[in-house]
C-alpha cells in the first residue's frame, strides 16, 4: 500500500508536468495520498505522518489555493509553539550542563568541542539550504507587490560591531525571553551556570534542581508539540504557478 501510494502520487505529479490541464492526474495524486494515509494507520512513525502531511499541504496549495490560505493559521500556531520552546529549553539545559559538572576547566573543554561541532553542522546546513534553493528554483516567478507610499519601510542604519557586541548581552533576562532573543538568553545561561558553580553546594543544589526540572519539563513540552507537527507542516500556503512552466 505504501509503495502503491508513492507510485500513484509520483505518476500523477509527473504526468501533470508533461500534460497539464487533465483532471485525471489530480485523481491519481489524491488516490496516492489516500493510500499513504491508510498505510500510516499501521503504526507509522511521526516522521512518516509529517512527510504525508507535507504532500497533502502541497497538493492543497496547488488545487485549492483559496482554501489553503484559510489553513495558514494552523501553520502559524505551530511556529509559535516552536518559538516558545527555545528560550526556556536553552536556559534550562545550559545552566544544568554547566553547573552540574562543578569543574569549570572540564566545562570549558566541553564548550569548545560543542562550539566546533555547532560551527561545522551550521556550515553544512547552510550549504544544503543553498543547494536546495539553487536546484529547485524556489521563488522564481513570484513578484511581491511594492509597499504603499504610507507603508514605506524606513531605511535602517548599518549595524556596527560595537552595537552587535552590546546587543549580545542582555539588560533584562525577562525581556530577552519575551522577545525571543536566543543569543542573549544563551549568554545569560552560561554566566549564570558559571556563577552557580562558584557557590557552595548547599546553595547551588536548589537552583540546580530547578534548572534540571525546567529542562526535563521543556523536553516533555517539545514531545507534546511534535504531535501537532503534521498539522502545522501540512497547513499549506497557496502555490503560485511559475509563468515559464505553466500550472500543475
Amino acid at each position: 500500500m505504501l509503495v502503491a501510494g508513492i507510485v500513484l502520487f509520483a505518476a500523477g505529479a509527473l504526468l501533470a508536468l508533461l500534460l497539464p490541464g487533465h483532471g485525471m492526474f489530480l485523481v491519481l495524486r489524491w488516490s496516492g495520498l489516500l493510500l499513504l494515509a491508510f498505510a500510516g494507520m499501521r503504526g507509522r512513525s511521526l516522521t512518516y505522518w509529517i512527510f504525508v502531511a507535507m504532500l497533502v499541504g502541497f497538493e492543497l496549495g496547488i488545487d485549492r489555493p483559496e482554501f489553503a490560505v484559510r489553513l495558514r493559521v494552523l501553520g502559524d500556531i505551530f511556529l509559535r509553539l516552536i518559538k516558545v520552546i527555545v528560550a526556556p529549553l536553552i536556559l534550562g539545559t545550559l545552566v544544568t550542563g554547566i553547573a552540574a559538572h562543578g569543574n569549570l576547566k572540564k566545562v570549558g573543554r566541553i564548550g569548545l568541542k560543542s562550539l566546533i561541532y555547532f560551527e561545522v553542522v551550521t556550515t553544512i546546513a547552510l550549504f544544503l539550504g543553498i543547494g536546495a534553493i539553487n536546484l529547485t528554483g524556489a521563488g522564481e516567478g513570484v513578484h511581491l507587490p511594492a509597499p504603499a507610499a504610507d507603508q514605506a519601510v524606513a531605511p535602517t542604519a548599518a549595524l556596527k560591531w560595537d552595537d552587535f557586541l552590546l546587543h549580545v548581552f542582555p539588560e533584562n533576562i525577562a525581556k530577552a525571553v519575551a522577545e525571543n532573543q536566543i543569543l542573549q538568553v544563551a549568554v545569560f545561561a552560561v554566566l549564570f551556570g558559571i556563577a552557580l558553580t562558584l557557590v557552595p553546594e548547599k546553595t547551588r543544589q536548589p537552583m540546580l534542581s530547578l534548572a534540571e526540572s525546567l529542562a526535563q519539563t521543556m523536553f516533555k513540552f517539545t514531545n507534546i508539540v511534535m504531535y501537532y507537527a503534521p498539522i502545522g507542516v501540512g497547513a499549506p500556503a497557496p502555490v503560485l504557478p511559475r509563468p515559464d512552466h505553466g500550472e500543475l
